[in-house]
């Protein structure tokens, strides 16, 4: 019988849970035994009763992790948490690795096997994984960027939907992909003036049709790029290369030359930051001020909704953990080529070629890997 672990997130103003009450009861009425951490789910709404009328155990940290076979979490490892993996574990996550090289190295030192939400693809090239919470994101990052350009949040005091008689806020959008097409259906909604920017025409072409013309679009060279933003009062970088570093797009310079008290919101954070001037903040402190331009970077978003993002988060990834459980992590991975794609970690070998390229690292071949034997006895 396969243990699946649902340890507290401990990250700073993580308030999600890798999976609902919900999500437990379906992986006990299976086969699969799941040990939740005390308190796991209470910032999402979720109290312990819940889980234990669910079929689930409850337990300490330490029990959690020593106990489980599979660990299910929604944000990466973080203080000593990769040190509470144990070898023949499997972890089941976002993990974001391109950018955090000091991680990568420690869980490489674990003997598990570790698979990166964010880069399971479908056969049509979509995150779904990803999906859920880049919509969230987006959401949240016009809204968030809207209150931050009030002048008692350190912003210019633009009110983006402007007023009869004065024009409105210019949002710059980076990025038309989940996060950026959410970012921009929410600024659209506020009556703001939406540039959308993208190195694929057809991405703009949607929003276009979508939106009968009221959002501007660009392939921008670094140029034109620089032009939009000097006038922006907020900027969204939504860019995502999956498993690989974020590309900088905006420059210092042209950070430099934004209007005073103008916002940017880098949701590219947790993958490096698509703006040069972008370092990780957190929810107990979200912003800071660099060339006059206040910087929103919080790696996880989503928290500030956590009852929505858990909800959400579990309705795709149930049933990967499901397949993870009942057939184990090497014929899970074997039988389901999507799945298999967001595999970064095989005990001590990274195989996700962007986030090896990234790190500077060796990429093993995941398909040879999982064509041999199973290190460590991750099969079931």
């Amino acid at each position: 019988m396969t243990v699946v672990g649902i340890p507290r997130e401990i990250k700073t103003g993580e308030r999600r849970v890798a999976l609902t009450p919900d999500g437990a009861r379906a992986l006990t009425a299976s086969g699969a035994a799941v040990l939740a951490e005390r308190g796991a789910g209470v910032g999402s709404g979720f109290p312990d009763e819940e889980y234990r009328a669910a079929g689930a155990t409850l337990a300490d940290r330490a029990a959690v992790y020593r106990d489980s076979d599979l660990v299910v979490k929604v944000k990466e490892p973080v203080d000593n948490e990769p040190e509470l993996l144990h070898a023949g574990q499997t972890l089941f996550c976002y993990l974001h690795l391109a950018a955090a090289p000091d991680l990568a190295r420690r869980l490489l030192n674990r003997g598990i096997v570790a698979i990166a939400y964010e880069t399971v693809q479908a056969p049509d090239g979509t995150l779904p994984l990803l999906v859920p919470m880049s919509t969230i994101t987006g959401r949240l990052a016009v809204q968030v960027g809207a209150s931050l350009l009030q002048s008692d949040r350190g912003g210019r005091g633009v009110l983006l939907g402007g007023v009869p008689g004065v024009p409105p806020g210019l949002v710059v959008v980076l990025g038309a992909g989940t996060v950026g097409s959410n970012a921009v259906q929410v600024a659209i909604g506020l009556g703001a003036r939406v540039l959308a920017v993208d190195r694929n025409p057809a991405a703009l072409a949607r929003l276009d049709a979508l939106y009968h013309g009221r959002v501007e679009t660009l392939v921008g060279s670094p140029a034109a790029l620089g032009r939009a933003v000097a006038g922006a009062d907020l900027v969204v970088g939504a860019v995502l290369v999956p498993g690989a570093r974020a590309p900088v797009l905006v420059s210092r310079a042209m950070v430099e030359v934004m209007p005073p008290g103008s916002v940017i919101v880098d949701v590219a954070v947790d993958q490096g930051g698509c703006v040069a001037t972008t370092r990780p903040t957190s929810h107990a402190a979200p912003t800071y001020v660099e060339a006059g331009v206040v910087h929103y970077a919080v790696p996880n978003m989503p928290a500030l909704v956590p009852r929505t993002a858990t909800l959400a988060l579990t309705n795709v990834t149930l049933p990967y953990v499901q397949a993870l459980a009942t057939a184990g992590t090497a014929a899970a991975l074997r039988a389901d080529p999507a799945l298999a794609r967001g595999l970064t970690i095989w005990d001590d070998q990274l195989t996700c070629a962007p986030t090896a390229a990234a790190l500077g690292l060796p990429v093993a071949d995941p398909a040879a890997l999982l064509a041999g034997p199973s290190p460590l006895a991750l099969t079931a």
